[in-house]
């Protein structure tokens, strides 16, 4: 009996030592895939802000807005939402004016604001028959959508060959273009706190600030009448709106503002839609 008694009580010490030596080499193992040799980094902060799909209903002005964070922040090309709202050049705007994303047929109108401190969005509904006639002929653009019917616009041949492009920063590319899935809308950039942020083409800067949840201090710049390109997660922006700014130049700090790790998040957008910038940006 005692004999007994006594291999249980071995017994029980050996699984509990062999459980000890299974969850240490466990550990060990995982330790050692994160060492400096084939590690793998995972930023699970890459995506851009997922936005809401507008098609329909109008957006009230906010101090701060202009009207290329609108088009941009809803996935439009600014000329097509000028145009729906009868906004001539140089497209200003004021608070409280109504953007409307519709073509006025029918249905009631949604009231949309989104406030830079909050996630929510606050929806009003207004009676049927209260909205403006659609300018543009009626004619709807379609706005770039989250998630993944999100469209993604196709670049010509001649337009994705290098010329006047340059990368806007210093550092290594930890997140890549993606048109579905997560939904990167551009490229991340990891690099070191107050490090230079470049203009990657001339252009006018059409917004700087930090208007738009889940970009940080922002600023977009106006390429040409196709071409908008986007720097998101700046410490501290050195231009302003109305700008003019050469390839190169130095635009703002890098930071991690609306984020989690020191990054630039970069887009281009053509007409409005997400390209994917290393298309356009030289072979590093």
């Amino acid at each position: 009996m005692g004999h007994t008694v006594m291999r249980q009580r071995k017994d029980r010490s050996g699984l509990k030592l062999l459980a000890l030596a299974l969850a240490m080499g466990t550990l060990l193992a995982g330790c050692s895939s994160t060492g400096s040799n084939g590690a793998r980094v995972v930023d699970r902060n890459n995506a851009a802000p997922k936005r809401p799909t507008v098609t329909s209903g109008q957006y009230i002005v906010k101090p701060g807005d202009t009207l290329f964070s609108i088009a941009f922040r809803y996935g439009w090309d600014y000329k097509e939402l000028a145009a729906r709202n009868n906004i001539a050049a140089p497209y200003t705007i004021r608070p409280g004016q109504p953007i409307r994303f519709n073509s006025g047929a029918g249905g009631s109108t949604t009231v949309v604001t989104s406030p830079s401190s909050s996630s929510k969005t606050t929806v009003i509904r207004r009676p049927v028959g209260t909205t403006t006639p659609p300018a543009n002929n009626g004619k709807s653009a379609t706005p770039a959508s989250s998630g993944a019917s999100q469209t993604v616009a196709q670049v010509p041949a001649a337009e994705r060959a290098v010329g006047g492009w340059t990368w806007p920063a210093n550092g290594v590319l930890i997140g890549k273009f993606a048109s579905n899935g997560s939904l990167n809308k551009g490229i991340d950039i990891a690099g070191d706190l107050g490090q230079p942020v470049f203009a990657a083409s001339d252009g006018a800067v059409v917004y700087a600030g930090s208007g738009l949840r889940g970009y940080g201090e922002l600023i977009i710049i106006k390429h040409s009448d196709t071409y908008v390109s986007a720097y998101g997660h700046n410490r501290r922006l050195l231009v302003r709106e109305g700008q003019q700014v050469k390839a190169g130049q130095t635009i703002a700090e890098m930071g991690s503002t609306g984020t989690d790790r020191v990054k630039l998040h970069f887009e281009i957008r053509r007409q409005g839609k997400p390209v994917d910038p290393l298309q356009f940006l030289p072979r590093r």
